[in-house]
């Protein structure tokens, strides 16, 4: 009798293990090494749901819809083991915004936003802007100002332990850049751009930082590639260089855009954000009005999706 409570006992307690472990993520069985769609029907739907930001104890996820004339950042909460629906966020929803990613203690969230310094302003080209949380809520966003903006567009901010910043941003002579902006004693150095052995004559862009800047993984447009663009990754060596940036390969990119690289704050999931899809014509067949409405109301209509796999496939740690 003693042992069959046992094995119950140890029954539930597994049960219960991998309830939880399922329930992380909207119920959904966590990725397995091959790429997957995040969330479909939660996040996942026939818009474009782009980028990604997890809270430090993983109870918000922040991205942003996407359509084509305009972009706000929404939210999904965790309450006693549940998410909710999407939301927009408290500071979105009037200008375009998009691209939030959390401090590393959670107290704020980063993002890019046109929207202008003042209410005398006019819309002003896409700058970072900072929102500090708060015992109700989150404050009124903030514009960091330089060195971190500039009179050319800034995108994609990714900030790592110790503060320093890296971004996006237009560069002469070249398309854009991935840009570092330090920070020490309180305030951000000037911005630079990283070395060759991650930006080039092509498009940079979108870089997700490690918190310990031991890599960096970011988006190429312009290389004769797998897609229209492709993720890379840089590491670094024992001397703290940038080694030269590596194609994540098939496994990852595809012939499409892909994009908005993200590795969740436990290490566990690396986030992208792709185009990908197998609805295009030519078709096997013809198809009928049913069968297009069907596509186009499907998350593989050729919008922007977020696909999750395993971390150690990209990292390797």
């Amino acid at each position: 009798m003693r042992k069959r409570k046992h094995l119950a006992f140890l029954f539930l307690l597994f049960a219960c293990r991998t309830f939880g472990q399922q329930d992380d993520y909207f119920s959904k069985e966590p990725p397995s090494n091959e790429p997957q769609m995040f969330a479909p029907g939660n996040i996942s739907d026939e818009f474009g749901n782009r980028d990604m930001a997890i809270s430090p104890k993983g109870d918000e996820i922040f991205y942003t819809l996407q359509a084509r004339n305009f972009s706000a950042i929404v939210y999904c909460k965790k309450v006693n083991g549940r998410w909710g629906k999407p939301e927009v966020a408290p500071f979105s929803g009037i200008y375009n915004d998009l691209e939030p990613t959390f401090a590393a203690d959670g107290s704020s969230i980063y993002f890019v936003s046109a929207r202008p310094l003042d209410e005398s302003d006019k819309q002003k080209d896409y700058d970072v802007w900072s929102v500090q949380r708060t015992k109700d809520g989150w404050a009124e966003p903030k514009n960091l100002g330089a060195p971190v903006n500039s009179d050319k567009d800034e995108y994609y901010p990714s900030v790592a332990m110790n503060g320093n910043m890296y971004f996006t941003r237009a560069v002469d002579g070249r398309e854009e850049d991935i840009m570092l902006c330090k920070f020490s004693n309180g305030s951000y150095d000037t911005a630079v751009s990283l070395p060759n052995a991650v930006n080039s004559v092509n498009d940079e862009f979108n870089a997700f930082i490690d918190p310990e800047e031991r890599y960096i993984i970011f988006s190429v447009y312009g290389k004769k590639d797998l897609g229209r663009g492709d993720l890379y990754i840089s590491k670094k060596d024992d001397n703290n260089n940038w080694m030269p940036a590596e194609n994540l390969g098939a496994a990852i990119n595809s012939d499409g855009l892909d994009y908005c690289p993200y590795v969740s704050p436990d290490n566990k999931y690396f986030f992208f954000t792709s185009n990908r899809s197998d609805n295009k014509a030519p078709f096997a067949k013809q198809q009928s009005m049913h069968s297009l409405s069907e596509m186009l109301h499907s998350p593989l209509n050729g919008y922007d999706n977020i696909y999750w796999i395993k971390a150690t496939v990209i990292t390797g740690k």
